[in-house]
């Protein structure tokens, strides 16, 4: 365990500090701007128990070519879950600081594990303002001894929600897939068997204006589902941010960067970042769903007769190991992953 990880955790200190440390503070260039953005209306917020199964997938194709985001409701996981999950993962956050380390030192494969900032706080320029539990998406006993054992009820809860979602999640990517005209199990298996955990939490910030909670990227996943509890999610589109409105108990759904590979650009993955504010803590609650490390992602070739790959075969590792070393900055990512530059 980091013995100091403690003493860096932003929900630590945030509250003795009138002013953003330096290290946090982001050069002008790249700070948030314009923090109040409108609260866009247009995003679909999709009703997975509609019986017209048809309109739901022109909905769902649409939302993710017009916006990589899309909001679903009625979507099988019940309200009571949804509220004990956030409340559980808020009591996680508000622990102290050494008991929060503690829970996730567990994990020999560090699988399960919370850090500050990001996974490379050690080599930041500039740090974000969050801090970030994280572990794998399974819920058998192989991955769940390793979870946090405090709050009591975390094990129980956050167990019964990733069922939940897991199963939400089959129905969306069936969805997607059919409105790719690729057949409806076409993701089951490899491209989504290896979902994460991971719930962020942002403490109030003196100054907004002035830091992050995250930058502009885009999730290299296939997608990602997201529950939260206030405004901060922001989409960049028409070279202009946009504030993903919370809908009540609904979930956020975003396009990753996997599945644009896989689409061929028929979807695109959404530049999207977070932004703090002075008056309460955001906490979110992610699904990240990943193909297996060995899983060759491809355009899918049903989607390239008419139309040439515009992406390279690689491997998921491979994918990852390019995403990782230049995130944040879209377009050199699109060049090590483009046919162009093979």
């Amino acid at each position: 365990m980091d013995t100091v990880l403690d003493q860096k955790l932003v929900s630590s200190w945030f509250d003795v500090h009138q002013s953003v440390p330096q290290t946090y503070v982001f050069p002008p260039e790249k700070r948030p701007g314009k923090l109040k953005v409108s609260l866009c209306k247009s995003i679909p917020v999709v009703d997975l128990g509609s019986h017209d199964r048809r309109d739901t997938i022109q909905q769902i194709f649409k939302a993710s070519q017009d916006f990589g985001f899309f909001q679903v409701i009625n979507h099988g996981v019940s309200n009571k879950l949804i509220d004990d999950t956030m409340s559980v993962f808020k009591e996680f956050h508000a622990m102290p600081s050494k008991d929060k380390a503690n829970e996730c030192s567990k994990d020999p494969s560090r699988d399960c594990k919370l850090y500050t900032s990001s996974e490379n706080y050690a080599n930041e320029e500039v740090h974000f303002w969050r801090d970030a539990l994280t572990h794998p998406g399974h819920t058998s006993e192989k991955y769940l001894q390793y979870w946090p054992q405090k709050p009591t009820q975390y094990r129980e809860i956050v167990k019964r929600y990733l069922e939940e979602v897991r199963n939400m999640g089959a129905v969306i990517l069936e969805l997607l897939a059919e409105g790719l005209g690729l057949g409806a199990d076409f993701f089951n298996g490899g491209l989504s068997d290896s979902p994460m955990l991971l719930s962020n939490h942002y403490p109030p910030c003196p100054d907004p204006s002035l830091t992050l909670g995250l930058t502009k990227h885009r999730d290299p996943t296939l997608i990602t589902i997201l529950l939260q509890d206030t405004e901060g999610l922001q989409v960049f589109n028409d070279a202009n941010w946009i504030g993903v409105e919370p809908v009540s108990t609904a979930f956020v759904v975003n396009i990753g960067y996997v599945l644009q590979i896989i689409s061929n650009s028929k979807f695109k993955g959404a530049e999207h970042r977070v932004v703090t504010n002075s008056r309460v803590a955001r906490t979110t609650i992610a699904y990240l769903i990943y193909p297996s490390n060995d899983n060759l992602i491809e355009p899918a070739k049903a989607l390239c007769n008419r139309n040439p790959p515009l992406y390279r075969s690689m491997t998921f590792k491979e994918f990852l190991k390019n995403f990782k070393s230049k995130v944040g900055h879209t377009e050199s990512v699109l060049q090590t992953i483009s046919v162009s530059s093979s």
